[in-house]
């Protein structure tokens, strides 16, 4: 399993950074070798953190986006979102390419402690639930059950919370203001996603109606 964590984050990075300095035009983008890595550290450190910790859980967060057992709506979802993810990368490169923007120093520092900020929110959520798998499914074989501690206790889905820190501080930290204009995109994206998951817990998982009515509000506590 460590083997195809790192694998995997290794062939995520270099897409990644392929993507990013194929649409800038150039290597020359400081920005984005400390974006790349600083994803080059994390991912194997917080694999390895969930392999100590979870390893259930790793094994599921490391299966394909696309399963038979998921919600026909959640294919759609996860394949339009791999799409926009590409875009948003994309988009950033032509921001560098074009130097359309001029972001401030401290605006790039501030978007790096937003994307660390976001891995240990996410981090957080994944010690407080076990099944926090990368798709929409209900998990009878591994006995699901509600999660209402730490900060289920206060918003329904805090993964999505942390992945919209990260969706804001990556195109502060690659000094684009293109990327961060795309995060009401993503923003859509969630909510969509939100509801179909509602959707497949409030019909299969035992108590969740009932956790419902207890904890109002779903990404941001005293907003929505």
């Amino acid at each position: 399993m460590i083997a195809r964590l790192l694998l995997q984050s290794t062939i995520t990075t270099a897409a990644m950074g392929a993507l990013l300095f194929a649409s800038a035009g150039t290597l020359h983008w400081p920005s984005a070798w400390v974006f790349l890595a600083t994803s080059a550290l994390l991912g194997p450190l917080c694999g390895w953190w969930l392999y100590r910790v979870d390893p259930a859980l790793l094994a599921e967060r490391l299966r394909p986006v696309l399963q038979k057992d998921q919600p026909a709506a959640d294919k759609v979802f996860m394949t339009v979102f791999v799409v926009a993810m590409l875009v948003w990368l994309a988009a950033m490169g032509l921001d560098r390419r074009t130097r359309s923007s001029d972001m401030p120093m401290a605006l790039q520092v501030l978007g790096l402690a937003l994307f660390l900020l976001s891995t240990l929110f996410i981090l957080w959520v994944f010690r407080e639930n076990s099944f926090a798998a990368p798709v929409v499914k209900l998990q009878a074989e591994r006995a699901q059950h509600v999660i209402s501690t730490g900060p289920y206790a206060h918003v329904r889905h805090p993964m999505y919370s942390g992945m919209i820190l990260f969706f804001a501080g990556v195109p502060l930290l690659l000094g684009s203001w293109w990327g961060l204009l795309m995060v009401p995109l993503f923003l859509v994206l969630f909510a969509g996603r939100i509801r179909i998951e509602e959707r497949t817990l409030r019909e299969g998982l035992p108590g969740y109606a009932d956790y419902v009515t207890h904890v109002r509000y779903r990404l941001l506590p005293g907003v929505w």
